[in-house]
């Protein structure tokens, strides 16, 4: 069925083109009979008003700014290119993103990069969340401006941002679980979790979830390690962990830094643990094809940027904003994309 269109309206209404582009803009110097006539029409009709292409014909710039953590962490690189990579994509939409980098794990900095913002700075925010009551009193000051943040990858308080872009963290976790369970025939293990802080929701989230699957199971599942996703932190308390506890059979890396296990794995050979962690990047995916690796549960982070921003635009133009929950991809040696036999992987 044909959407209907203003051209439909006007005609249905019996007036011009102008006249019902007035009424629906509400831009006044139309006699009260015509403005009911166009009102019923677009009722009759259920036409519904294109608030983007408005924008547009507007010449109305969508001015979004993001802050994500700097560094040379793997999936924030892929992170950060997947957002230039919307720049130049989305120049032509009239969609003006910026980006402002700051320390991973780092709330103090962040609530204070966010306190700097004033109302006229930008229509959204977008952050990867960390918890933190300075966080949170810095998101709800920039809801009280009108200005909504969004947050991608890892959630904060819910009654400060508008809305979370991301997968079910908890869903992860136990995925990873049921992984670990299966590589373990259902039976005996001893289960590393690897973490960067439990400060940070999305780790936390994945710990409770990987948590509920082997409660009850003959997998021990111990005391995780926090390294705060910095690479000499995993070298040094992972190292220590694999050499004081030799019986450790499973690795669930849940946070960042993981080619710092990549190369301890590497440098250890011989036989490792069953080794599962999160998101796919050069890194991961060489150790998947080079057996130091075994599951990769990658979160998309292209498509986490996409949908942020369509979230963003579809806010900043009072509509409810489209679905933000991604379904993560398992991905092992012989599905990664471009692997022999199999051809890309969308």
């Amino acid at each position: 069925m044909r959407i209907p269109t203003l051209h439909d309206v006007a005609r249905a209404a019996g007036v011009s083109y102008s006249t019902a582009d007035r009424v629906l803009n509400e831009r006044g110097g139309v006699a009260d009979k015509s403005v009911r006539r166009v009102l019923q029409a677009i009722e009759d009709l259920g036409y519904k008003r294109d608030i983007h292409a408005a924008n547009l014909s507007r010449r109305r710039n969508y001015r979004f700014r993001f802050y994500l953590p700097q560094g040379d962490h793997g999936f924030f690189s892929v992170l950060r290119q997947a957002l230039e990579d919307e720049r130049d994509r989305r120049a032509a939409e009239r969609v003006v993103i910026s980006l402002r980098q700051v320390p991973v794990l780092d709330a103090a900095t962040l609530a204070g990069e966010l306190r700097q913002i004033e109302a006229d700075d930008c229509d959204c925010v977008a952050i990867v969340g960390v918890d933190s009551d300075d966080l949170n009193d810095a998101v709800a000051r920039l809801a009280g401006m009108g200005i909504p943040v969004v947050t991608l990858v890892s959630d904060t308080a819910a009654e400060a941002r508008r809305i979370y872009v991301g997968i079910n963290n908890i869903v992860a976790g136990r995925t990873a679980g049921r992984l670990l369970r299966l590589a373990h025939n259902r039976g005996a293990g001893r289960i590393l979790p690897v973490l960067g802080s439990l400060g940070v929701r999305d780790h936390r989230d994945r710990l409770e979830g990987v948590t509920e699957v082997l409660r009850g199971a003959q997998l021990t599942l111990l005391p995780p390690i926090e390294v705060q996703d910095r690479p000499e932190l995993m070298l040094s308390r992972l190292g220590r962990a694999l050499t004081q506890d030799a019986a450790i059979s499973g690795i669930y890396s849940i946070g960042a830094g993981n080619r710092a296990l990549i190369d301890l794995l590497r440098q250890a050979g011989g036989a490792r643990p069953f080794v599962v962690l999160h998101d796919l990047t050069p890194h991961t995916s060489a150790a998947l094809e080079a057996d130091l690796i075994d599951v990769v549960i990658d979160q998309k982070p292209a498509e986490e940027i996409a949908r942020a921003l369509d979230a963003m635009r579809a806010i900043a133009d009072g509509v409810e904003p489209p679905p933000t929950d991604i379904t993560p991809t398992i991905f092992l040696k012989d599905n990664l994309p471009g692997a022999a036999g199999n051809g890309e992987i969308a």
